[in-house]
């Protein structure tokens, strides 16, 4: 009788084991994020300046959203962020290919590649504000080299978000780039091998050998990629601020300037929501995926 109460004891630890690791990761979790999204969702159902009481407005918050050409062009830019943001995963890997080989001077080509990856967002806005400066910037110096005249980039609202985009693939291409590197680096030489044999080179090696064994930094390319881009926010405010006449602007600074400049915490919080649904779905999406290969 004892041996057995002893052996169900022994079992209920194991079976609670799991449970005593993630529960401080879990309040943590359920404190820094599910309770701020849990309250973003309540205030959105409301009018609320930030101080004062709040009144309940329902749904108004979020049919005045839909019909703001501002949200509309804060939802195409980050569509425009999304779509353009993916180079970043095919730059890195092609510069990663070129940089995972055994020749002098490799170590030295490859820490300017990673250079990037080390420096703030805000000093790349601040290098990038001036490279496209048309008095005195980089860019407008081969302008007039070419007998062309200078474009101001950041001031043309058609341009401006291309601009911001560009700046950002620059640091977000060298971390796919190390992603991939650390890929390559622990790829199975026999299968490269076994492919050499049977005749596979060049875009077929890549293809059929090189990207099934890059399926897993791939994937945390992607995901990371996607997610920045949603979240894009520090170049903006460095770069734009939203300009010119908010051609710039995304959903995460909208909702910055709407809560914060405009002291209008309930429509900022639909904003939010409007961004986390969207953020789930691509998240879910990607976690299907890896349960299925996982599977």
């Amino acid at each position: 009788m004892k041996k057995d109460t002893e052996y169900r004891w022994l079992r209920l630890q194991f079976t609670l084991a799991p449970v005593y690791f993630l529960a401080p990761a879990f309040l943590l979790f359920a404190v820094f994020v599910l309770w701020p999204v849990v309250q973003s969702i309540w205030i959105s159902f409301h009018e609320w300046s930030g101080f004062g009481e709040m009144t309940w407005v329902g749904l108004q918050n979020y049919r005045e959203l839909f019909s703001d050409p501002d949200f509309h062009i804060s939802l195409a830019n980050n569509i425009r962020w999304l779509v353009l943001m993916l180079l970043a995963p095919v730059g890195g890997l092609f510069i990663a290919l070129f940089l995972n080989q055994n020749v002098r001077g490799i170590r030295m080509i490859k820490s300017l590649f990673f250079f990037p990856f080390v420096i703030n967002l805000v000093v790349i806005g601040l290098i990038f504000s001036w490279f496209y400066n048309p008095d005195l910037g980089l860019l407008a110096a081969v302008f007039r080299a070419f007998g062309a005249k200078p474009i101001p980039i950041l001031a043309n609202e058609h341009l401006a978000t291309y601009g911001i985009i560009l700046a950002n693939l620059w640091p977000q291409t060298a971390y796919c780039m190390i992603l991939y590197l650390t890929g390559l680096t622990s790829m199975n030489a026999q299968v490269i091998e076994a492919g050499r044999i049977d005749g596979a080179f060049g875009w077929t090696m890549l293809w059929n050998v090189v990207l099934p064994q890059l399926r897993g930094a791939t994937f945390i390319a992607v995901v990371v990629t996607v997610i920045g881009a949603l979240r894009s926010f520090d170049l903006i405010a460095i770069m734009t601020s939203g300009g010119p006449w908010g051609s710039s602007n995304v959903l995460a600074y909208m909702m910055y300037q709407e809560s914060l400049f405009n002291f209008r915490m309930g429509y900022g919080a639909s904003i939010a929501v409007i961004l986390f649904l969207i953020m789930t779905v691509f998240i879910t999406f990607f976690l299907r995926s890896v349960v299925q290969n996982e599977r």
